[in-house]
């Protein structure tokens, strides 16, 4: 991933978070968890009504705002992750042994990055840069 996306997203890791079904967008915060180059981490309950909207449409953007600098990401979320990794993402979060009782309580959800912006509206003009993955 770019040092520009890294640098927003490792200074700041609560993100707005966008899901669509039947065409309405549904928009919260969610915590990043974890970033291993292009893919960015997440866990939810199973109960939560976001994880059902994934299930029936498992595209999703984020968005990440530091001061007036900011990007983006889309992709396509994926719910097959390995044992070791959500194991380490329950482990490394002070809160979520807070909230359930084990790492198994959650679902994880990856996000590949499939494309992403970075905006920077403190030059002049606005830096605007686009990646594919």
């Amino acid at each position: 991933m770019d040092q520009h996306l890294l640098e927003i997203f490792q200074k700041n890791k609560e993100v707005a978070f966008a899901t669509s079904v039947d065409g309405k967008p549904h928009v919260r915060i969610f915590q990043i968890m974890k970033i291993d180059g292009n893919d960015i981490y997440f866990a939810t309950s199973p109960k939560k009504e976001v994880y059902a909207q994934l299930r029936q449409n498992p595209n999703v953007a984020i968005l990440d705002l530091k001061g007036a600098s900011f990007a983006r990401v889309s992709g396509t979320i994926d719910f097959d992750i390995p044992d070791e990794v959500q194991r380490e993402i329950y482990d490394s979060n002070p809160v979520l042994p807070h909230l359930y009782k084990t790492y198994k309580d959650l679902v994880y959800l990856r996000l590949p990055a499939e494309s992403a912006d970075y905006f920077d509206l403190r030059t002049t003009p606005p830096t605007l840069v686009h990646y594919d993955f």
